[in-house]
């Protein structure tokens, strides 16, 4: 009835490396494909097959990148190439809502078996992306299979970007949950209208009280993504990285950390929170210490700098920032010849106040229906 030889979708795996076709049949590598290409870039391909003309067009939740669609046809008038963005559209849709209940989906996007701590953190995980036309929060989190502590949210609310990242102590069952706790407590407190410091005050206490044994670093941040305004609670972790015009600017984000959530401070604690008044185009990192603490054969770290230079030359070049943390992420892992002995998780925070619009074969699409 749409004038189509076949329709398959393809789901990209945990570590986006491969799509894996929903129902049957081969996998595609994401990195030398025209079906990754379609991917990595979120824009529509359009290749001449056997069968017919071939199109790829990217499968979208929002900001999120979830996989490919892929179309055949005899020919590819207007009419036909508007009917598969609409397909494409409403499969995402689907896609979307169903992915969180539905055991089929986490099947294919699985390349083998999970450990029962990262089952239950990856539980509680938001998805990789999401944003507006004002601005990104994307992420990354490694071994994707045998997570240890670290874990990551983000969420809007309104023209607020809210984002947190959490590296709780231990890599055991215990610091699973003990992230899994965090991450719960700092969204009951910001779904109950909470700020920042009581939201930390919140987290601090439940762990107290539920796990008075363990305890986990972090930081919780929002972004107001009208006026740009970045303002954190850091909590013993590594302080966040301000990427300007494509340099580090040096200690722009350091300040005093709060001590670990988890040491019985209590919700009257005063913690401290911090702002910094954002400019178009800024980048904000954050990141576990597995990341600059990943050793190569010869024992040498990753480094802050190496981590830093490489999100530089990927905005340089025009990169979005979710291919940019999937190129990055798959780099530390070949680093540590695929070996990794710590979390690694990275977050990266992108404000624009302006609407960016952007175009492809397919015509212009605005950013906020990303």
């Amino acid at each position: 009835m749409l004038g189509l030889a076949r329709v398959t979708v393809y789901l990209v795996d945990l570590q986006q490396r491969v799509l894996a076709p929903l129902l049957s049949g081969p996998e595609l590598e994401v990195d030398t494909t025209t079906a990754g290409e379609a991917y990595r870039f979120e824009s529509m391909r359009l290749v001449e097959g056997e069968q017919g003309l071939e199109l790829w067009l990217p499968l979208m939740g929002g900001a999120d990148r979830m996989g490919v669609l892929h179309v055949v046809a005899g020919s590819l008038d207007q009419p036909t190439l508007h009917r598969c963005r609409t397909l494409a559209s409403l499969l995402s849709l689907i896609i979307s809502s169903q992915h969180v209940h539905n055991d089929g989906y986490l099947r294919r996007v699985r390349k083998r078996n999970v450990d029962l701590r990262t089952e239950m953190l990856r539980a509680f995980l938001p998805q990789r992306s999401v944003g507006t036309g004002r601005g990104v929060s994307t992420a990354v989190l490694e071994p994707a299979y045998e997570v240890g502590g670290d874990a990551f949210d983000h969420a809007i609310t309104r023209d607020i970007l809210h984002a947190t990242i959490l590296d709780a102590m231990g890599h055991d069952l215990a610091s699973g949950l003990t992230a899994a706790v965090a991450m719960a407590g700092a969204r009951n407190a910001r779904r109950s209208g909470a700020g920042l410091t009581q939201l930390t005050g919140n987290v601090g206490s439940a762990l107290s009280e539920w796990l008075p044994e363990r305890f986990c670093t972090g930081v919780f941040s929002t972004l107001d993504l009208v006026g740009g305004v970045f303002s954190w609670v850091n909590c013993g972790h590594p302080a966040p990285l301000l990427i300007r015009r494509q340099e580090l600017v040096g200690g722009a984000l350091d300040r005093a950390a709060e001590p670990p959530l988890g040491l019985g401070l209590g919700e009257d604690h005063s913690y401290a929170l911090h702002q910094l008044q954002l400019e178009p185009g800024d980048q904000i990192l954050l990141y576990t210490d597995g990341v600059v603490e990943a050793r190569g054969p010869d024992g040498e770290m990753f480094g802050l700098e190496r981590f830093v230079e490489f999100i530089i030359r990927a905005t340089a070049g025009g990169e979005r920032a979710p291919e940019t943390l999937r190129r990055l992420i798959q780099d530390i892992r070949d680093y540590q010849e695929g070996h990794f002995t710590d979390d690694a998780t990275i977050m990266l925070i992108q404000w624009w106040p302006a609407l960016r619009i952007s175009g492809d074969a397919s015509g212009p699409i605005d950013a906020r229906d990303r």
